[in-house]
């Protein structure tokens, strides 16, 4: 005889399902019109829930703009597990998945304009360039949290990851073309990476 799914098991999954929505209402708005236009009463309208409920989830907008970029982090996580870079070297890893993210994010580009302001604004801290940072690290061949990740590495990737950002908002801007990104980046991360060791054969 089958169970009856438990009560706190079925709640937890309603509540995650209507927090879902509500990130996805929010990054929806956001790829129309930035930033600006999550408006929390907004967000909850198109989320199809109370005003309340949204703050229970979400007590400011900041909250919620940290809740999709890290959607959009997830996204670009994903797509590198399930596709590996190609390339061998720690430099030409660290290039393909900041293309392949920069091809992503400027899909929407409202939606990337207001992931890039919310790194850039100091008020706001989100886990955007720090997770980008541990992603260049782990396909480089290093885990971030691992002790073998020596300070110097960890700088650099970060740097590396802080030129992206700027490269991208160039490109926002109109000042970059994909080409130009894509040959900018090539440079920094060649001499960024140059000493990183060769990441281990799959």
């Amino acid at each position: 005889m089958q169970s009856e799914p438990h009560p706190s098991g079925v709640r937890a999954r309603s509540q995650h399902q209507r927090r879902r929505r509500i990130v996805q209402a929010a990054a929806a708005l956001a790829s129309l019109g930035g930033v600006e236009a999550m408006q929390m009463r907004t967000v909850a309208e198109r989320a199809g829930v109370a005003l309340g409920t949204l703050y229970r989830y979400f007590p400011s907008k900041m909250d919620l703009v940290v809740a999709v970029v890290s959607d959009e982090i997830d996204l670009i996580e994903g797509s590198v597990e399930r596709r590996p870079p190609a390339t061998t070297t720690p430099s030409g890893r660290a290039v393909d998945v900041l293309m392949r993210a920069t091809r992503g994010l400027m899909r929407e580009p409202e939606l990337a304009d207001a992931l890039v302001r919310s790194l850039i604004m100091a008020e706001i801290d989100t886990p955007f360039a720090e997770r980008v940072t541990g992603l260049l690290l782990r396909v480089s061949g290093h885990e971030p949290d691992a002790r073998t990740v020596t300070e110097e590495q960890r700088v650099l990737a970060g740097s590396l990851t802080s030129v992206w950002v700027h490269e991208l908002l160039a490109m926002l801007r109109g000042q970059r073309t994909y080409d130009q990104v894509q040959r900018h980046l090539e440079i920094t991360a060649t001499r960024l990476l140059a000493d990183f060791p060769a990441p281990p054969s799959p």
